[in-house]
């Protein structure tokens, strides 16, 4: 995945994200756990793109 797509999905996400920060009227708890699902799904599809969430799935527990 080209870095450029990635930067643009970034800033994307993080429009969206303030966005809905700023206009949608809820609970301080409802928006923080919103920014923590974000964020993990975020970390978790980069991870993926660069291909270092693929080397985890061989690992046993």
């Amino acid at each position: 995945m080209p870095l450029l797509n990635v930067l643009i999905a970034l800033v994307v996400v993080g429009v969206i994200l303030w966005l809905v920060n700023s206009y949608i009227p809820m609970d301080s708890k409802i928006k923080n756990i919103l920014n923590i699902v974000v964020v993990i799904a975020v970390v978790l599809w980069l991870l993926q793109a660069f291909g270092l969430l693929d080397s985890l799935r061989s690992v046993r527990i």
